[in-house]
C-alpha cells in the first residue's frame, strides 16, 4: 500500500493538481481532497491517513489550528504545510504546532512528492527560502521580545487578550476606546496569521506573554 494522503486546499485547482501529481509520482493513495478547517479534521480523525497535506488559510479557520487539532486528536497522522504563507511568524507557529514540514506553493513538484515521503517516515522538511528565515528567526529570538512584528501597543493587547480580558476591558485598562483596541485586535490577528481570539491567545501563552 502507498503512502495515504489527505488533501487540504480551499482552491479545487491546487487540490486536483496535487491529486494528478502524485497519480504521477506513484506510491500514494490520496484518501480524500476537502477544502476547509472543519474538513480537514473531520477527514484526519476518521481515515488516519499518513500525511495530511494543509494549507494555512482556509474559508473556515486557520490550518494553524487545524494542526493543534489534528495533533491532538491523531497524533499519528504526519502534517505538511503547504501554502502561500511563508512569513516567520506563521512558518513558527505551524511548527510549534506540530507540523512536520512546510512548503511553499511554489515548490517544485518533485520536492513536494519528496517532502511527503519524508514527513510519512518521521522526518521533517523546510522549503529552502523558508529555513533559511526560521533559522534566522530562531536566532534572533534570544533579543528580540515575542511576536516581533507587533507594535508595542499591539503586544501590550495581546497580553491582555492572553490574560482573559475581553475588548471592552482592555479598552478600560489601556485608556483607550473600544473601537481602537477593536482595530489593533484586527491587527494582531492578521500579523499573527490567526483567524479566532482562542488562536491568538494559545500563540501570546505559548511565548510566555501575558497582560
Amino acid at each position: 500500500m502507498g503512502v495515504r494522503v489527505v488533501i487540504v486546499d480551499d482552491h479545487s485547482v491546487v487540490r486536483e493538481g496535487l491529486r494528478a501529481l502524485l497519480a504521477s509520482a506513484g506510491g500514494f493513495e490520496v484518501v480524500e481532497c476537502v477544502g476547509t478547517a472543519a474538513e480537514a479534521i473531520r477527514s484526519a480523525t476518521t481515515t488516519r491517513p499518513d500525511v495530511l497535506v494543509l494549507d494555512v488559510g482556509l474559508p473556515d479557520g486557520s490550518g494553524i489550528e487545524v494542526v493543534r487539532q489534528v495533533r491532538r486528536a491523531a497524533p499519528d497522522v504526519a502534517i505538511l504545510m503547504l501554502t502561500m504563507f511563508d512569513d516567520e511568524t506563521t512558518v513558527t507557529s505551524a511548527m510549534h504546532a506540530g507540523a512536520m514540514g512546510y512548503l511553499p506553493k511554489g515548490a517544485d513538484p518533485d520536492d513536494i512528492v519528496s517532502a511527503i515521503h519524508t514527513v510519512s517516515r518521521g522526518g521533517a522538511v523546510l522549503g529552502a527560502g523558508v529555513a533559511q528565515r526560521t533559522l534566522a528567526a530562531m536566532s534572533r529570538a534570544a533579543s528580540e521580545p515575542a511576536f516581533p512584528a507587533l507594535t508595542t501597543r499591539e503586544r501590550e493587547v495581546l497580553g491582555l487578550i492572553a490574560s482573559g480580558k475581553g475588548n471592552a476591558a482592555i479598552a478600560a485598562e489601556l485608556g483607550l476606546s473600544p473601537h481602537t483596541v477593536g482595530n489593533h485586535v484586527s491587527a494582531i490577528f492578521a500579523k499573527l496569521g490567526v483567524a479566532t481570539r482562542a488562536e491568538a491567545i494559545v500563540l501570546a501563552r505559548d511565548a510566555g506573554l501575558r497582560g
